[in-house]
């Protein structure tokens, strides 16, 4: 006999666990918060832009096929301004206590499309030693590049010396905590109809008429005593009442 279930039973389950999908929903968010402001440490961004563009020496219009060769020369850039022949120096001057790959990590290079600068990116837990690397790669990078590529077109934009006051970019305890909140309400609904599943009691007439595949003829209800006692005192004080208006 195939089984189906209703969208009745459905809430009827939810409304049934609705303690341990609240419970479940709320450790999570708990948890996260306590990971998010106590545990895991912030990481703070501080960016430096770079001009790629070659130096004019009068005020003529800038070629169009110009523009788009440094544009493409970004690409290249992008991939020197991470190189060793880069980063070394940067450790070296600023005396950073971390390896060639873990300052490669700290740092990104985006540019928007068909734009002629990019951003230099740094992330770091201490967002003044952030700042500083992303300023002195910019730097190293201007000085190197004219040696490296015989070129003259690189600029840097006005330095920032202004990102050391900044909240963390990471973590997001909010964000973290609603990803959780989502993440424990769907655990605890799958856990509610998981425990309902494996529930195997006979709670039900139909579940006597599934499991027998037998009509029910007749329920046996239970009477509480309390309630019927009072029911009948009740009914009793009303006759009473009414016997007395009646003889009235």
């Amino acid at each position: 006999m195939e089984e189906t279930i209703s969208l009745k039973e459905l809430f009827q389950t939810l409304k049934k666990r609705l303690a341990l999908i609240i419970s479940i929903t709320l450790v999570a968010m708990i948890v996260s918060g306590v990971i998010s402001y106590f545990v895991i440490t912030p990481e703070y961004k501080s960016s430096t832009q770079i001009l790629v563009n070659q130096a004019k020496d009068d005020q003529s219009i800038y070629n169009y096929n110009e523009v788009q060769t440094n544009v493409q020369l970004i690409n290249t850039y992008s991939v020197i301004i991470k190189s060793a022949a880069i980063l070394n120096t940067v450790k070296s001057d600023l005396n950073l206590n971390m390896s060639i790959a873990q300052l490669n990590n700290k740092i990104t290079v985006e540019s928007a499309q068909n734009s002629q600068v990019m951003t230099v990116s740094v992330t770091d837990p201490d967002p003044a030693v952030a700042l500083e690397i992303a300023n002195k790669t910019a730097q190293v990078f201007e000085k190197e590049i004219k040696k490296l590529m015989k070129v003259d077109n690189v600029s840097i934009l006005p330095l920032a010396y202004d990102q050391e006051n900044q909240s963390p970019v990471s973590p997001n305890p909010p964000l973290n905590i609603a990803i959780a909140a989502v993440v424990g309400l769907m655990i605890g609904v799958g856990l509610a109809f998981l425990l309902e599943y494996l529930d195997s009691t006979v709670k039900t007439e139909q579940d006597i008429e599934k499991l027998l595949e037998l009509p029910v003829l007749g329920a046996i209800t239970t009477i509480d005593e309390m309630k019927e006692t009072s029911g009948r005192g009740n009914r009793s004080n009303s006759r009473n009442r009414g016997d007395l208006v009646g003889t009235k």
